[in-house]
């Protein structure tokens, strides 16, 4: 494993002269914030050692660089999932390289369903702890101590400062927000009621299906994590209506307008 990520860290470094040291995960629906990048370099996932494609709508394939009001940064346009059928090792691959380039802090972003009625759709969650409900975790194997420690803590998986930091920004946007638990859920189906129930019933204000492995992975690696859940449809049983990937991606995309904001104001502030 320490070789192949390493073999994609040499590929990523003979391509950029600058590496930075804040890194972006794109949900679905959440690419636009490319948009707003100068200075862009663009490598294709299928051009990295040992990195995978993403096979979901809403999701690109590609490692962007770039600046966010003069930051530098580095996007991921596609996340990879358990249910695409990829290993746990294989979704968390990019940032085990991460940690390899010198990224310092990763900012994680999804769409999710909401359980907590207090959420309403198109709402922005901070996300403070996670449930993972996934029937395996991206850690299990040997351990390598070049990454991390066997048994690594997960007091505060999500970083406080970067949450005072988001926090702090979003009041200065006069953006509104919540902040609540995630649950990961292994999909690709929507979940039934009654797995909404028992997820309610464990202090879960939101499902969906990625987020806890990279964060997993990331706190692992010592790397400082913040993460936003995109509230995109209330979940089985709470709305009256059926689940459509399609609804979660316009969602994200009308929530994404002030998400970009947000984070390229939490980007000046870290």
């Amino acid at each position: 494993m320490y070789e192949k990520v390493l073999e994609a860290t040499n590929y990523i470094k003979k391509q950029l002269d600058d590496l930075p040291k804040t890194a972006i995960v794109l949900g679905s629906g959440l690419s636009s914030l490319q948009e707003d990048l100068t200075d862009k370099l663009i490598l294709n996932y299928a051009d990295i050692p040992h990195f995978k494609t993403s096979t979901v709508k809403g999701h690109e394939s590609a490692l962007i660089y770039g600046k966010l009001n003069q930051k530098k940064v580095l996007l991921m346009t596609g996340r990879f999932h358990f249910y695409e059928g990829f290993t746990m090792k294989e979704i968390t691959f990019p940032i085990y390289m991460f940690k390899l380039l010198g990224i310092k802090n990763l900012i994680l972003t999804n769409s999710c369903g909401g359980i907590n009625e207090a959420l309403t759709p198109g709402d922005i969650m901070v996300i403070n702890d996670f449930i993972n409900l996934m029937p395996t975790n991206p850690l299990i194997g040997v351990n390598d101590e070049r990454f991390g420690p066997r048994f690594p803590d997960m007091t505060e998986p999500y970083d406080l400062s970067l949450r005072k930091i988001a926090k702090s920004c979003a009041n200065t946007l006069d953006i509104p927000y919540k902040e609540g638990i995630y649950t990961g859920f292994m999909g690709p189906y929507y979940e039934t009621k009654a797995e909404i129930k028992m997820i309610k019933r464990m202090g879960s204000d939101t499902v969906g299906m990625s987020t806890v492995p990279e964060t997993i992975v990331s706190h692992y690696l010592g790397i400082k994590t913040l993460a936003f859940a995109t509230v995109t449809n209330m979940a089985t049983g709470i709305q009256k209506k059926k689940h459509s990937h399609d609804h979660v991606v316009k969602m994200a995309n009308k929530a994404a307008i002030s998400l970009r904001r947000w984070i390229k104001e939490v980007l000046q502030n870290i």
